[in-house]
């Protein structure tokens, strides 16, 4: 059974689809205009919006936009009487599932609300698999180190308390905050990733707070910002070490009233969200430089969680190469495959400098290469089976977060012949690899 909600302005119409869709086993609610909806809205979550385009007061367009932003998994169905190209390439843009002509039958409801269903359940599927691939990283360790690390965020998941998350890449951070979130009562509302490594300064100040029309050249339009979609919900900003001086500026004074403007604006925008910052770098240290500062880092400090790198994990690896493995033959139809003890072997004993995301790429690439039923060492990567590239283990963990960071970006340049695929094996996007790199010097 799912919860619809009928929006139109036409007391027949409303009535009688209801009517229809109750007897079809669903739940539904009746609103005649855009007003009574996001009262709806604001009291109830609802599967389906049912609404119709030409309305009093707010239109169906705007409506959807609201929508979106309150109730993002929400799927909302347009119906209308002059249904026009520009309009139905409009409200698709915006977010609707799709549209209903008036007059419309009863069967076409039916079919449509299946097809809506199927795409939930769709959607489901692709959770549960992706929290297949995810859990086990996170939710499940017998190292200790790991182990302190969840205890202290399942303590302050339920807080609004700022948490800082930091480690190499690849040790699962983005993973724990969707945890965090997910543990929270803030888990009905929106998860909203910011990657502040991947945009210029101008756009990634947009993609933050948004801007107003007009505001700079290609703003043909009003545009909230990540924060603004995040009300009620949490902001993961990732990679914050990376967050240009100016906006560490804006940051601060958001964290601190929970306000900020518009690019090109003067109104204050009040939002409740919180945030949770993840970093690769040593922010103390980058304080000390003058590279970031201090007073942000005490304020997204409140709350310090470090994830060990998975070659401090090595209890963990067997169970975690099995599940990821299990869960790829799955993404990818591939059976049940089963490792060879070569390959095992390699497994086990490789140092994994780019962490568990290197784990999950690997694996991900030998079931999609194994010939037979059985994964072989032929399978895998030749950068498994080079000793003499790699530092032992115990080498390894002596060095610092930046130094390790560099010289698995040196060895993946080395051996790509472009710098997309040395983002690839990465597990990072090209534009992130090009500023880690001038970052570090690399030619």
């Amino acid at each position: 059974m799912a919860h619809i909600l009928i929006v139109d302005d036409e007391k027949n119409i409303r009535a009688h689809l209801a009517t229809y869709v109750r007897t079809l086993g669903h739940e539904t609610m009746a609103a005649a205009d855009a007003t009574a909806a996001l009262a709806a809205l604001a009291a109830s979550n609802f599967d389906v919006v049912l609404s119709d385009v030409r309305m009093p007061g707010m239109d169906g367009l705007a409506l959807l936009r609201e929508i979106r932003r309150r109730q993002p998994d929400a799927v909302v169905v347009l119906m209308t009487a002059y249904a026009t190209v520009p309009q139905a390439v409009e409200a698709i843009h915006a977010g609707a599932y799709d549209y209903l002509v008036k007059p419309f039958s009863l069967d076409q409801v039916e079919l449509l609300l299946r097809r809506v269903f199927e795409l939930r359940e769709l959607r489901r599927e692709n959770r549960v698999l992706r929290a297949a691939v995810d859990q086990p990283v996170l939710l499940e360790s017998a190292n200790p180190a790991m182990q302190r690390a969840l205890a202290t965020a399942r303590q302050v998941a339920d807080s609004d308390v700022t948490v800082l998350l930091s480690g190499e890449s690849g040790t699962g951070k983005n993973v724990l905050a969707r945890a965090l979130h997910a543990w929270s009562r803030r888990a009905p509302g929106p998860f909203v990733t910011v990657a502040c490594t991947t945009l210029t300064e101008s756009l990634l100040e947009s993609e933050l707070f948004g801007h107003v029309k007009g505001a700079f050249t290609g703003a043909w339009k009003d545009k909230p910002g990540r924060l603004e979609t995040a009300q009620g919900g949490t902001v993961f900003l990732d990679e914050i070490g990376d967050l240009p001086g100016e906006l560490q500026s804006k940051l601060l004074r958001f964290l601190e009233e929970h306000r900020f403007e518009r690019v090109g604006s003067s109104e204050t925008v009040h939002v409740d969200a919180r945030i949770i910052a993840a970093t690769n770098r040593d922010l103390e240290a980058d304080v000390r430089a003058g590279r970031f500062r201090e007073d942000l880092f005490f304020r997204i400090n409140v709350v310090a969680i470090a994830l060990p790198p998975l070659r401090q994990r090595t209890e963990d690896l067997p169970a975690l190469i099995d599940h990821l493995l299990t869960s790829m033959c799955a993404r990818h139809q591939r059976g049940t495959l089963q490792l060879g003890d070569a390959a095992r072997h390699a497994l086990l004993a490789y140092a994994w400098p780019g962490n568990v995301r290197e784990l999950v790429n690997t694996l991900e690439r030998a079931v999609v290469l194994a010939r037979g039923a059985q994964i072989e060492t032929d399978d895998l990567p030749d950068r498994l089976y080079a000793p003499a590239s790699e530092a032992p283990a115990a080498a390894i963990a002596t060095l610092s977060l930046e130094e390790l960071e560099r010289r698995h970006i040196e060895q993946a340049l080395a051996e790509s012949e472009t710098l997309e695929e040395a983002a690839a094996r990465l597990g990072i996007n090209p534009t992130t690899l090009w500023r880690k790199r001038k970052r570090y010097g690399i030619e």
